[in-house]
């Protein structure tokens, strides 16, 4: 059972959300203006937040990132009618964690529900984990099995990127638009060359790689990949 914010403004959706995730077994809180939204998150601690895009008194996407910039660390899943790349890259650049496209089939809405509560990265205060590797934003350090290993800056953007996100899929396209937003001038070869030196640093000898690469799909942190590498 977990306790979730269901934040949407369609009466009739509303309420089908919150019978749904209440037949789940969840205890589920509901709202439908993003002001009183913001609100709520700040006062109250929940273990996922469902998140409508377009909301009255402030949407969705500003909601998910004032959230963020004050280390809220709660899972959240947006739903939205918004079904381009782009604008699929702005939620993700500010911070949320998943992406449903209405209109979409309530089962569909449980498994990205249970798939977002046991995602298995810890992150408490400003500590993120998965697997045996730490990443600390308040210090800016990052270790493996104890063991400081030393990121540019642009290495360390990557990798939180990464760990907010484990065993999740992104194109070099998102996450050139999540983690260079700014940097217009930016070559297509950057994320690859940026996380070819991210494994070279993180990843320990006789270990396969924690960050995996989908030919011509794109890359994604492992999280149950402490074991030994495969000698095939």
């Amino acid at each position: 059972m977990a306790k979730i914010l269901v934040v949407e403004d369609n009466s009739q959706l509303k309420a089908l959300l919150a019978d749904w995730l209440i037949s789940d077994g969840h205890v589920v809180d509901v709202l439908d203006n993003g002001l009183d939204a913001l609100e709520y998150i700040k006062q109250f601690k929940y273990d996922l937040i469902v998140l409508d895009w377009e909301l009255p008194g402030l949407e969705g996407v500003e909601i998910c990132r004032r959230f963020r910039q004050g280390d809220g660390t709660t899972p959240i899943l947006f739903l939205t009618v918004r079904d381009k790349i782009q604008e699929k890259e702005i939620g993700f650049g500010v911070g949320a964690d998943d992406y449903l496209t209405k209109p979409f089939h309530m089962r569909e809405l449980s498994m990205r529900v249970r798939a977002l509560l046991r995602r298995p990265a810890v992150c408490q205060d400003n500590t993120m984990k998965v697997a045996d590797l730490t990443l600390d934003r308040a210090s800016h350090k990052v270790k493996r099995n104890g063991t400081e290993i030393t990121l540019v800056p642009k290495e360390f953007a990557l990798l939180e990127f990464l760990m907010r996100h484990p065993d999740e899929i992104f194109s070099s396209e998102v996450l050139l638009n999540s983690v260079w937003p700014s940097d217009i001038e930016i070559a297509a070869d950057t994320v690859r060359i940026h996380i070819m030196r991210l494994r070279r640093k993180i990843d320990k000898p006789g270990c396969r790689p924690m960050i995996k690469t989908l030919h011509r799909i794109g890359y994604m942190l492992e999280s149950g990949n402490a074991g030994a590498a495969s000698s095939h």
